[in-house]
Parts: structure tokens; sequence; C-alpha cells
């Protein structure tokens, strides 16, 4: 299984053909005899409210890099995603939160021309977070602010635009 179109086999390294299975086209090693599966990425992030505030951190990584967004990222293999995206707001703004205490918001599905990923979207209020947010790892700057602030200082990440209006519209 892998998450970008790849043409050698990742166990024995033989070059991959195509095959037909379950109706779809497919990458197969021929060496190994085995489909070579292309899943997803899931991703998970969490939308810190504070009244009408929100907690974003200035990306130092691409992409988007430069822009606001909500904290969040890649989810480790053997990690459920409350506890992962917990993981990355502590990473990213050093504001800690219970996993139990996030509430599902979203989920969807964004393809590119390279990947596909999947999103798994979380809210969470600021009264049952702890600290104080800064910029660490992956962002230069963490803050509380309405969403306008943010958008006349940067701009928000695409990824993130859509997400925080159905939080603060719906």
């Amino acid at each position: 299984m892998i998450t970008v179109a790849g043409d050698y086999c990742p166990l024995c390294g033989s070059e991959l053909d195509r095959v037909v299975v379950e109706g779809r086209e497919r990458r197969r090693c021929p060496g190994c005899d085995r489909v070579v599966w292309q899943n997803s990425k899931p991703v998970a992030s969490v939308v810190v409210r504070d009244d009408e505030e929100v907690l974003l951190g200035r990306r130092e990584v691409d992409p988007n890099r430069g822009l606001w967004g909500v904290p969040g990222g890649n989810l480790e293999h053997d990690e459920h995603p409350a506890a992962g995206v917990a993981r990355e707001l502590r990473e990213e703004t050093g504001v800690r939160v219970d996993p139990s205490d996030l509430r599902l918001f979203d989920v969807d599905h964004t393809t590119t021309e390279h990947r596909s990923v999947v999103g798994i979207r979380y809210v969470v209020d600021r009264a049952v977070t702890a600290g104080e947010p800064t910029g660490r790892d992956e962002t230069s700057a963490a803050r509380f602010a309405p969403p306008e602030w943010f958008r006349e200082r940067g701009g928000i990440s695409p990824w993130d635009r859509d997400l925080l209006a159905a939080v603060f519209d719906g």
C-alpha cells in the first residue's frame, strides 16, 4: 500500500506492471505477484474556537508556506485521529487538549494530480485546552483572532477556508 503512484515494488524493487483487479487498473509486482494498492493519506486538523476567534498558525512548510492554517497534519500508522490531532496541536502551537474533548466536525476527501487525502476535522472550545499559543515546529507564529484578522495579514490556507466558513457560519 502506498499513497503516491510508484513505478517499483516497495517490497522487492521490481518494476511494476498493470493489471485489472476489481474492475480497476492497478499496479502489480510481477516479482512478488502482489497488487500494490494506492490509498488516500489520512490527515487530521482541529479548529480551536474561542467565541468568534480561532487558533491558527503561520505555516513554515509547504504546502501553503506563509499562510495561516488550522493546526493538523499526518497521522501515524498506529494513531487514533483524535490522538494524532491532539499531538499535532501541541507540536505546532504548544496548546494541549485531551483527545476525548474533541468533537468530530467533518470528514472530507481531496484529490490532486499526485495524491488523495482523507481529512478528519475536529472542533474544540478553547476553554478545555491548556497553554498559550506560540509558533513551534512547522509554524512561525500561532494566535487566536477572528478569521478576518488572518485574511488581512497574509491569508488563510485554501485547505482551511471552507472549513472555517463552515465552523463559523454553520
